[in-house]
């Protein structure tokens, strides 16, 4: 994020995916910005930061009405910055962040092909018809995609999301309005690259650079390994 974009949905300099708990989330904002505060963070016990959600045997609490399950978390980290466009993300269907459309979207199959040919790891991409009960597009029947999670420890949802919105952006100029994903992504290189045409794959390799450093910034603030 940069910092001067600073907002209710984006309160701290961080990637969109942290890879910290809110304890450690915690530790780190108080360190950075010099909080004075008697801050005490209990440990989790039998939790290796490994370990997906349902490894643990626990049961699942929806953190949001339409993250239901822990594949539908792990896309909406990518997915829920297209939300702000012109597209369904599947809120109001039985698989909300699962299924990414669009009234104006005519080719699914095309669609799916163009997106899969990214060889994006860990995702696939099948053509689909849905229709959303509320919403955007609410009682139509739109087309659109159907994101399959082959390999969730390989899938990195903000580059699958990047992509999606690159063939979209490709296959349809004028129908697709791809800007307000800024709101939510908040780093105006990033956006201003996409905008510019720039290949995934190119602005993913500057992003990975922010996220090393990143790594860096957080290490002192870890409680897990």
């Amino acid at each position: 994020m940069d910092p001067d974009l600073r907002s209710f949905t984006a309160p701290h300099p961080i990637p969109v995916r942290s890879g910290l708990t809110i304890g450690e989330f915690a530790r780190l904002v108080a360190g950075e910005r010099g909080i004075r505060v008697d801050l005490t963070v209990v440990p989790l016990e039998g939790w290796r930061r490994t370990q997906w959600f349902d490894e643990l045997r626990l049961p699942w609490v929806n953190p949001s009405p339409n993250i239901r399950s822990p594949q539908q978390a792990l896309l909406y980290a990518g997915v829920g910055l297209l939300e702000s466009t012109n597209l369904s993300v599947g809120r109001g269907t039985e698989r909300p962040f699962e299924l990414v459309g669009a009234a104006w979207i005519d080719d699914p199959a095309g669609v799916a092909d163009a997106a899969n040919a990214l060889a994006m790891p860990g995702i696939r991409f099948e053509p689909v018809r849905f229709t959303p009960a509320s919403s955007e597009y609410a009682g139509q029947t739109i087309g659109g995609v159907r994101l399959v999670v082959t390999a969730r420890d390989e899938l990195r949802p903000v580059r699958m999301a990047l992509g999606l919105a690159q063939v979209l952006r490709d296959r349809y100029p004028v129908q697709f309005r791809p800007a307000a994903i800024q709101d939510l992504l908040v780093n105006r290189e990033a956006m201003w690259a996409f905008l510019r045409r720039e290949p995934v794959d190119r602005l993913w390799r500057w992003l990975l650079a922010d996220e090393a450093a990143f790594r860096l910034r957080r290490e002192p603030y870890l409680l897990y390994r």
